[in-house]
């Protein structure tokens, strides 16, 4: 092993991941201060909050993740100096988004009543029902955002998504302040005032995205085909067809936590808003180790597309380690202040005394986690999608899902047996994604 080679590649990839983590961690922040800022309020409207996101993060990420498939496909062209079918793919990226925005806030509207099955307390979907809608809505201008971004990020410019995330996500706490509690002469509308709050946020980080996009001159030559005579059936086939996969992928493994949620709602509110807090921290560390993966992902497909597999090899490899450190610092952490994190969200005891327990759970899978989003982001940039998301349906729901029902229900573990089981899965998906990767790479280098 060069030691200097590998120097080289962690310095490349801090400097694409850094903007993209911060990037990631505005998405997350938004929820992560909706949490804080409803906890408040009382422990009803937290668990709430938690079945909401629990629910609404599955269709964000399903969107995110045919978006995502925009970023490996320009990485390659930009390889080849492909212009025209960077440019195409930034037309037929932008369309494609746009209708997958559109679709999902109408199937969401309409199925959001249906909650109610779902045998949650009465109370809680009573609540979770206006603010899931308003999160719905939100995914138009989150899809325009992710296409504008994705193409920026394809061309290894990721530090402009990270300064509108910054700006959008900090007028959302301003608006949290006011809408939630009622100021500037507003009524209070609590956990639905934070609805709006980010359906505003997310309204202007597509327009600053796409003015950004479309007013730079940095960006005329890809401007050429943005008209719509030139949509292209074929370009929004191949998104799709790399984007659902992807797409799979991150529902599965987001769709077992969100199911946890629910089981763990089937215990009581208390059980529900302590998961809510230990899932917001794990969240903030996931969307900031996934943006080591979108590194992953720009740099291992730049290099496959300029055909040094040595170097596609390295990239990925150093993007792991770079992820192992990362999430064994965010787990100590998590363990220093596991008692004191909790009590920045709620003052009920009970709430507390099992969200500092799950937050223990929580630090010890967090190089699970790191290696296998790491590992999806990689694979990615190798176009390699379907695999792995097999991987991730037989990590989640074969094993992590039924091991913490098991665990919980059966063996009387209670929610620590439900986080007990997500551990699990997160180790199975992390050591088979890794293998993977090795094995695709090292056929590629030899070839």
């Amino acid at each position: 092993m060069n030691i200097a080679e590998y120097k080289k590649h962690f310095s490349k990839n801090f400097f694409l991941a850094y903007p993209v983590v911060l990037s990631q961690l505005g998405h997350i922040l938004v929820s992560v201060f909706d949490s804080l800022m409803v906890g408040q309020i009382g422990t009803v409207p937290l668990a709430a909050a938690s079945l909401g996101n629990s629910i609404f993060t599955i269709t964000m990420l399903f969107g995110l993740g045919v978006s995502l498939s925009i970023t490996p496909l320009i990485a390659a062209a930009d390889g080849r100096n492909n212009y025209t079918r960077i440019s195409l793919l930034l037309l037929n990226g932008l369309v494609s988004n746009v209708l997958l925005g559109i679709l999902t806030f109408i199937a969401g509207y309409f199925l959001s009543p249906y909650i109610i099955y779902l045998n949650q307390p009465e109370q809680v979907v009573h609540m979770a029902v206006p603010y899931i809608n308003i999160l719905f809505l939100s995914m138009v201008p989150f899809m325009v955002f992710q296409a504008f971004r994705q193409f920026a990020e394809g061309l290894s410019l990721t530090k402009q998504a990270m300064y509108i995330s910054i700006v959008a996500n900090s007028l959302n706490i301003v608006l949290n302040y006011i809408f939630i509690w009622g100021k500037l002469g507003l009524p209070a509308m609590g956990l639905v005032g934070a609805g709006w709050a980010t359906l505003i946020s997310r309204i202007i980080m597509a327009f600053m995205m796409a003015a950004y996009i479309l007013f730079n001159k940095r960006f005329v030559i890809y401007r050429h085909y943005l008209r719509l005579r030139h949509l292209s059936l074929v370009h929004m086939y191949r998104i799709f067809k790399l984007g659902i996969p992807i797409s799979s992928q991150m529902v599965f493994e987001m769709g077992a936590f969100s199911f946890s949620a629910i089981m763990i709602g089937w215990m009581g509110a208390k059980e529900l808003a302590a998961h809510q807090i230990a899932i917001n921290i794990a969240s903030v560390t996931y969307m900031m180790a996934s943006g080591i993966a979108a590194a992953a992902t720009i740099r291992v497909g730049n290099q496959k597309g300029l055909k040094d597999y040595r170097a596609m090899r390295i990239a990925g490899y150093s993007s792991f380690a770079m992820a192992v450190m990362f999430m064994v610092s965010s787990g100590l952490l998590m363990i220093l202040f596991h008692q004191l994190i909790p009590m920045l969200y709620i003052d009920d005891p009970v709430v507390i005394q099992i969200a500092s327990t799950l937050l223990i759970i929580a630090a010890l899978f967090q190089i699970s986690d790191g290696i296998q989003v790491v590992g999806l982001g990689a694979l990615r940039g190798l176009e390699d999608v379907r695999i792995p998301s097999v991987i991730t349906l037989i990590a989640y729901w074969v094993i992590g899902l039924p091991v913490g029902y098991f665990l919980s229900f059966k063996a009387g573990y209670g929610v620590s047996g439900i986080w007990m089981g997500l551990l699990a899965g997160l180790s199975s998906a992390a050591l088979l994604l890794f293998l993977r990767f090795r094995t695709l790479s090292s056929h590629l280098s030899k070839r």
